[in-house]
């Protein structure tokens, strides 16, 4: 199996990570190793390449980044936990289909482990609860390898949500761990359980640490 780095970042701004996952993919060859991070930023909206305008209600004081991954508008903030996968899919025998399936199930063992009922939706990715989105997905693949990823809401302040319309949906809910919990665990804890459920799903065990971006 190829070797897999996975990096606990913390809280770093949007467009300097975005900047070195384009480069990280753009200069990889078929012997770099796959990455995933794990961090949150501070408050960004982010449009997707076939993003509409209109989603966004009232940016405010919210800066608004255009990306490259698929998908409509979206938010990440302090206490939402983002996971970044840059993997050659080619090199793991995987199609696009297959990842998003193996991030939706990472996602759904994950709150499992927190007693909270989840699935995906075949016509919306992302993973909800009892019909209200707690998790978004939005991925790039170029030349067989992946970047971006998903983001599941942690314990973070939901109010930009009501800014935008969520991944394209008017009035579509958006929910947290926190909210769905008798105690709520940190997000360093929910990060460790992240990195495992997707260690599971996509076939690698050994670990290793570091800090990029």
């Amino acid at each position: 199996m190829p070797e897999l780095v996975v990096r606990h970042l913390g809280l770093v701004d949007y467009q300097p990570t975005l900047e070195a996952m384009r480069q990280l993919t753009r200069e990889r060859d078929a012997q770099t190793p796959d990455e995933i991070w794990l961090l949150q930023h501070p408050k960004v909206f982010t449009q997707g390449q076939a993003g509409k305008a209109e989603h966004v209600l009232a940016a405010g004081d919210i800066p608004v980044i255009q990306v490259e991954r698929g998908g409509q508008v979206t938010y990440h903030g302090p206490g939402q936990l983002v996971a970044y996968l840059m993997l050659d899919l080619r090199r793991l025998d995987l199609g696009v289909r297959e990842l998003v399936t193996a991030m939706e199930q990472s996602l759904v063992e994950l709150l499992a482990g927190y007693g909270i009922k989840a699935a995906p939706k075949a016509d919306a990715p992302g993973v909800y609860v009892a019909g209200d989105k707690i998790a978004s997905l939005g991925l790039r693949v170029s030349r067989g390898c992946s970047f971006h990823g998903l983001a599941l809401n942690v314990d973070m302040d939901m109010t930009p949500f009501l800014r935008i319309n969520p991944c394209g949906y008017a009035g579509l809910k958006m929910v947290q761990l926190r909210d769905l919990v008798d105690a709520p665990p940190s997000i360093d804890e929910v990060a460790q359980r992240l990195e495992q459920a997707l260690r599971g799903r996509l076939g690698y065990s050994t670990a290793e640490g570091g800090s990029r971006a």
